[in-house]
């Protein structure tokens, strides 16, 4: 039988009785440790030493529970903030890489996060307290709305890129045949293809300085049309 987690050993049962706080804590160490594809409720029903039916008592199926694993990831970020007087692109971006930290120490939850459709309790938190720094920073409603699509993923510390390249090893890149396709046919493809060099938890687009370029360019951009708006 599969090891349990030391978290799911301290905390599996609540006054003699199975906790979803537990069993949320059981997938996200079983995901950390084994990958995404090792969560099931039989696995959990293993980690815990539970029969398997006793899970679905506290969770509803499968779905909802990587809906509380990602809710479980983006309530442990830590806060950042640098304080009301420093300026809200500046607090707004400590948020952003706060939950950067987060995301990073458990990449399988911005594969969850990415494929959601509706927004969870805790990504509806993150997103009032998101726009509520712009909007004491001055930013107006409308602003705040077009940040909003504007950051995106990058509000919850990972960047939803034009292709899902995170499956794919990090050194995998074109082939020298591919390459010499492309210089004839792609040449600019092949001139960024050969320039580009990413390695990051996230993916190979989504290394920690394309992540904290594309942030710091969006806020700075923002920052300038909140001037603009103003007046001032």
């Amino acid at each position: 039988m599969p090891r349990r987690t030391a978290t799911a050993e301290g905390r599996a049962r609540s006054g003699g009785r199975l906790s979803r706080e537990a069993i949320v804590d059981a997938a996200v160490a079983l995901a950390d440790r084994d990958g995404l594809g090792a969560v099931s409720m039989r696995r959990l029903a293993q980690e815990l030493e539970v029969d398997p039916m006793s899970i679905y008592h506290h969770v509803r199926d499968k779905d909802a529970l990587l809906v509380a694993m990602t809710d479980a990831v983006l309530a442990r970020i830590e806060d950042a903030d640098p304080g009301l007087d420093a300026p809200w692109t500046e607090r707004l971006r400590a948020h952003i890489m706060a939950a950067r930290r987060a995301v990073s120490g458990h990449p399988w939850a911005a594969r969850i996060l990415a494929d959601q459709t509706d927004a969870s309790p805790a990504v509806l938190r993150r997103l009032d307290q998101m726009l509520g720094i712009m909007r004491s920073g001055g930013c107006s409603v409308d602003l705040g709305h077009h940040a909003v699509h504007l950051l995106g993923s990058r509000l919850l510390g990972f960047s939803q890129d034009l292709f899902d390249d995170s499956e794919r090893p990090q050194d995998e890149g074109p082939s020298p045949e591919q390459l010499a396709q492309w210089a004839v046919a792609l040449p600019h493809v092949a001139e960024l293809a050969m320039a580009a060099s990413h390695a990051g938890p996230l993916g190979g687009c989504d290394d920690e300085f394309e992540f904290a370029f594309a942030v710091d360019v969006l806020l700075e951009g923002l920052e300038r049309r909140r001037v603009a708006e103003s007046g001032a």
